[in-house]
This record gives structure tokens, sequence and C-alpha cells, in this order.
């Protein structure tokens, strides 16, 4: 059962929104509620840093893993900082040395991959634990842009 003060036809709160972006959970704190955002800032911001974590920065790659990107950008700007360090460091050889890996196509030259990069389930749990985290903030998002501001007196559970 709704809250009477929760209206469907009220404003949206895009900046609130915005800033949720730049901030998991940021949006929620800005409306009034910061038990709840600052709860969805820990669960988004943990879930994504577990992920790095467990999968090293290269399980956050824009350019070989986009579709598993689109969400993890959901996160916000710490996933394109994990994609910069994994691209400018981890793929430049400037962390780790770079070591030809096996072939996809036996007519091109190996690629060059680093000695950081992971190939065990590790990776593959890292790249869900920051999709995850990713869609998990596009939720939040969500609710913070048609949430009312506690100051209007809404409830705030």
């Amino acid at each position: 059962m709704s809250h009477p003060a929760e209206s469907v036809d009220g404003p949206l709160n895009w900046f609130p929104a915005l800033m949720g972006w730049v901030l998991p959970g940021l949006g929620q704190v800005l409306l009034g509620h910061r038990q709840r955002g600052f709860r969805a800032m820990g669960g988004v911001l943990g879930l994504f840093l577990s992920g790095v974590l467990v999968g090293g920065v290269d399980c956050v790659d824009r350019r070989e893993d986009a579709l598993w990107f689109y969400a993890q950008a959901g996160a916000g700007p710490i996933a394109f900082a994990a994609d910069w360090a994994n691209s400018a460091l981890l793929k430049t050889g400037k962390v780790g040395r770079l070591i030809p890996s096996p072939p996809s196509n036996p007519r091109l030259p190996p690629p060059q991959v680093t000695s950081f990069k992971t190939v065990t389930m590790s990776n593959e749990v890292g790249t869900l634990f920051c999709f995850t985290a990713g869609l998990m903030n596009v939720v939040v998002i969500l609710d913070a842009l048609r949430r009312p501001s506690a100051t209007q007196g809404a409830w705030t559970a």
C-alpha cells in the first residue's frame, strides 16, 4: 500500500538523479533521505569495489567487454576510472610487463596482454559484481528521480 503523500504525478527530481549517478546514493541524501542514501552508497560502491578486488581492474573493459560495460557505467564515474586504469596502465604495459597471448587468428601477430591479467573464474565474478553494481545504481537513480523530498513531509521508509 502506498502512502498518500507519494504521488505518481509529482515532479521529477532531475538534479538529485544526476547527482546519484555521479556518486551513488547522493540523490537520496540531497532529497533528505540520508539513511537510505548512505545505505545505497555503501551497497553500490561496496559491490563495485569488491568486483574490482576479486576480478582485478581488467574486469571493467569498455573495448573488450562493451556490453558488460554499458551496465557497469550505471555505477557512475568510478566505472570510467576503472576502465581508464585498465586501458592506460595495464594494456600499455606501464604496470606489469606485456606477454604474448595465444592468437585467436593465426594470421595475425599474437596479442600482448599484461602479466596482471586475470584469466580464471575470478575475472568473470568481478565483471559480474561490477555489472550488478551498475544495474543496482540505475535502480537507485530511478528511486531518486521519483522520490518526494523528505522536507515535503513525505514518508521516508
